[in-house]
């Protein structure tokens, strides 16, 4: 990749912000690039965090064709930063283009793209235990109107400073179940990163929140009887204390990064960790006799989100008297503590960026 890096005008550069929210500050630069067949990838750049020009009938206003990521980077206590398993972002990333019938990427030269943004924009990177969000993204951009895969598109990475995904921190959330709606289907766009699953999921979401919940935990679309995610976060179930149950994934649900190194560190820590279907009724008898002990999300926005109770049809269920259970305390504190760089990685899950 031909890297064209933009000198920032002084007067464009903003303050490193000392408030930390989620997804609403951004900064002073940004990586593009463009396809077009005749070219492939072309005029790649990292340059000022800036507003694109689009006309009102480019494709990806029309045909929702677009797809994104979603990782972190991570200040270590020796002031450098760790990427926590971008590889895999970057063949998911792939994977959903492939999908949404858009052109992948090189995955090497768009995590040395990543990774020159992120050491160019290194101040943004608070101390843990915030972190800085980072968002690639491809978008169609053929102006034209008709029912078809644009042939050129737009590829960029954006970055902000992060805290707490949930108001509550890391402390257990309310997760509403929808038994009316369905957010995707086996052999639909469940398992792509793509905006539209999204969408799907903000009524629900919004009639959640006027609940009292703060996540919306899916069903599968043809029994309504499986589960499947929440709305931000692949879903875990401790059973007795030892034994932790994700499901299977199954076309429908998001291939999760934090999901895979959850389940694998989950057996190294001792637990049974295993992918099977989980019956929303039977799940929820569970809930009641004590038989599942705890609930959590995992992705990386949260990292891990214990859940302490579940709303369906008009009933509540109370998962470990609304507090934060040991296996997902466990699993929070070894998983950030290796995302942070507090412990060895004898995974190779890191990608260090040296801050000069």
């Amino acid at each position: 990749m031909n890297l064209h890096i933009v000198p920032l005008d002084p007067a464009q550069q903003k303050p490193v912000p000392k408030e930390l929210g989620f997804g609403n500050v951004f900064t002073n630069r940004m990586f593009s690039q463009h396809y077009a067949p005749d070219q492939g990838w072309h005029d790649a750049k990292i340059g000022p965090y800036e507003p694109f020009l689009l006309y009102p009938a480019t494709a990806v206003f029309h045909y929702a064709q677009e797809i994104f990521e979603g990782m972190k980077a991570y200040r270590r206590p020796d002031g450098h930063i760790n990427l926590f398993r971008p590889w895999e972002n970057m063949k998911r990333f792939n994977n959903s283009a492939r999908r949404m019938a858009m052109p992948v990427i090189d995955e090497e030269s768009h995590l040395e793209a990543l990774m020159q943004l992120v050491a160019l924009e290194h101040e943004w990177v608070p101390d843990a235990p915030g972190a800085l969000y980072i968002r690639p993204t491809m978008i169609a951009t053929d102006h034209a109107l008709g029912v078809q895969a644009s042939k050129t598109y737009l590829h960029f990475i954006i970055l902000g400073p992060v805290g707490s995904y949930f108001k509550e921190g890391f402390s257990p959330v309310p997760v509403y179940i929808s038994d009316t709606y369905r957010r995707a289907v086996r052999g639909g766009v469940g398992e792509a990163k793509t905006g539209g699953n999204y969408a799907a999921s903000l009524l629900v979401g919004e009639e959640a929140k006027a609940k009292g919940y703060s996540q919306v935990l899916w069903l599968d679309a043809l029994e309504g009887r499986y589960v499947e995610e929440v709305g931000a976060m692949n879903i875990c179930f401790v059973y007795e204390g030892c034994k932790l149950v994700t499901p299977p994934l199954t076309g429908s649900i998001l291939p999760g990064v934090t999901r895979k190194s959850v389940l694998q560190l989950a057996a190294d820590l001792g637990y049974e960790a295993v992918e099977e279907p989980v019956d929303v009724h039977e799940m929820l008898a569970g809930v009641r006799s004590g038989y599942v002990t705890e609930v959590f999300g995992c992705g990386t926005a949260a990292v891990i989100a214990p859940v302490g109770k579940f709303g369906f049809r008009d009933e509540e269920y109370i998962i470990n008297d609304y507090q934060v259970g040991p296996v997902a305390a466990r699993l929070y504190q070894e998983l950030t503590n290796i995302q942070f760089g507090r412990r060895p990685d004898p995974y190779g899950w890191t990608q260090l960026i040296a801050v000069k």
